[in-house]
């Protein structure tokens, strides 16, 4: 009963997440459109008064909004986690009963996508339980901005992505500099990507090289 009821409010978060992703992104394109002034671009003209061009006060309210949706995303992917964790140690405890065959069968599944080598976990419940799968590992940056017939959007990365792997990359320390440097020593050469795009795992391959826009990918990514 206690895994049901975790399974049903992991789904109406990820729901939740969604709907938070979806309206983050909305906004991030009217940002970033290239006459608008970015995530964080000045307001101000170089002599110091506000930019004509620009409507600050509808700016300054989406850029709010864009920090209050990232803070409730963050809350919802932690508690997201959090229940994984809890079905994952539910799964792990009923080893040591009797299964029947289909249980049987749905340890298997889970015990082979466990041993994946992004250690991708899904959490698989009996056929007569809702129909879902739970990813148990965390992305580590989303893809916050992304421009036109760049590398990135040619090779089929969108705003919004969250990455789980990007070539030898996965998680840790000095994220932005390390995704950076895989970057430039795959110049040239196909790097294996894995992201979660609305709740979907996807894998890609996106080759870094020179274009007529700024950097190899043409993409920026904010860490998570």
């Amino acid at each position: 009963m206690v895994a049901t009821n975790v399974k049903a409010e992991t789904m109406s978060l990820m729901d939740k997440r969604s709907a938070l992703e979806a309206e983050m992104n909305a906004i991030i394109t009217r940002l970033s459109h290239p006459a608008a002034p970015g995530l964080s671009g000045n307001l101000v003209d170089v002599e110091g008064f506000p930019r004509s061009d620009v409507d600050i006060p509808v700016v300054r309210a989406e850029r709010r909004r864009l920090a209050e949706l990232r803070n409730d995303h963050q809350v919802i992917t932690e508690k997201i986690n959090q229940n994984i964790q809890i079905l994952h140690s539910a799964r792990l405890g009923n080893r040591s009963s009797p299964f029947t065959n289909s249980d049987t069968q749905t340890s298997s599944t889970i015990d082979t996508v466990a041993a994946t080598p992004l250690q991708d976990v899904l959490v698989r419940h009996s056929p007569n339980s809702m129909d879902m799968d739970v990813l148990v590992s965390r992305p580590f940056a989303m893809v916050d901005e992304i421009a036109d017939a760049s590398p990135a959007v040619e090779d089929g990365l969108q705003l919004g992505d969250q990455i789980l792997k990007f070539g030898n990359v996965e998680a840790g320390d000095n994220l932005l500099q390390r995704l950076s440097s895989e970057a430039q020593s795959n110049l040239g050469c196909a790097v294996p990507v894995v992201i979660t795009r609305q709740g979907t795992v996807i894998n890609l391959t996106i080759t870094p090289r020179t274009w007529q826009g700024r950097g190899l990918l043409g993409c920026h990514f904010r860490i998570l």
